[in-house]
């Protein structure tokens, strides 16, 4: 039974944590985070879509990660961002490509509301303590390996992504510094919510 809830948790917060990423993908005019802009840059230079480079991405990733921790590959993670890739593509798909947001304002609080939403499942996703996604051991094998804190490691792991994607001129705006500095906060509000409500589950169904 507690395996069952931690893997509604692991789908659930996916699923919303990937509606929020896909909301600020749908205004990209004004900038996205630096992993989307990478996904979306590669998906309108070289074709595939963007949940396929999210995917492509993470594989690269967990070798980088294993080389940097020297340890085997986390073959496990792949089945995160596998996940993770196939939502973005469905909501994209489905739901994101049947209407457009016209005006600055809507999409601000189009942004704005999409990275609550992201700090909103990811808070959730968390819970579940499975396998994260290549991105964030990204961070966490930077932090390892160069004895840095994770908002030092962090930052080099979005340099890295913003680095080609600004060559491959991907939609990097005042938006992609609105998100590489807020969806963190986000998380934070509501992560000890879903991590009380998740103890209380446990608790009793233990």
């Amino acid at each position: 039974m507690r395996f069952t809830i931690r893997l509604l948790f692991f789908i659930f917060g996916l699923a919303i944590m990937t509606f929020g990423v896909c909301m600020t993908i749908k205004v990209a005019e004004i900038g996205v985070g630096a992993w989307d802009a990478l996904n979306v840059a590669l998906t309108e230079k070289i074709g595939l879509s963007v949940g396929k480079w999210v995917m492509i991405d993470g594989a690269i990733l967990v070798l980088v990660n294993a080389l940097l921790v020297k340890r085997r590959p986390d073959l496990l993670s792949l089945l995160t961002i596998i996940v993770i890739g196939s939502l973005v593509d469905f909501w994209l798909d489905m739901v994101f490509d049947l209407f457009t947001v016209e005006g600055l304002l809507a999409k601000l609080v189009m942004l704005v509301v999409g990275i609550l939403i992201i700090g909103f499942g990811a808070s959730i996703y968390l819970q579940a303590k499975f396998p994260q996604s290549p991105i964030d051991n990204f961070m966490l094998a930077i932090s390892e390996r160069f004895s840095l804190n994770l908002m030092a490691a962090k930052t080099i792991g979005e340099i890295t992504a913003l680095i080609p994607a600004y060559f491959l001129h991907g939609p990097i705006s005042y938006g992609t510094l609105i998100i590489t500095f807020t969806v963190g906060p986000a998380i934070q509000l509501f992560f000890p919510y879903f991590e009380k409500f998740m103890q209380r589950l446990q608790r009793k169904y233990s």
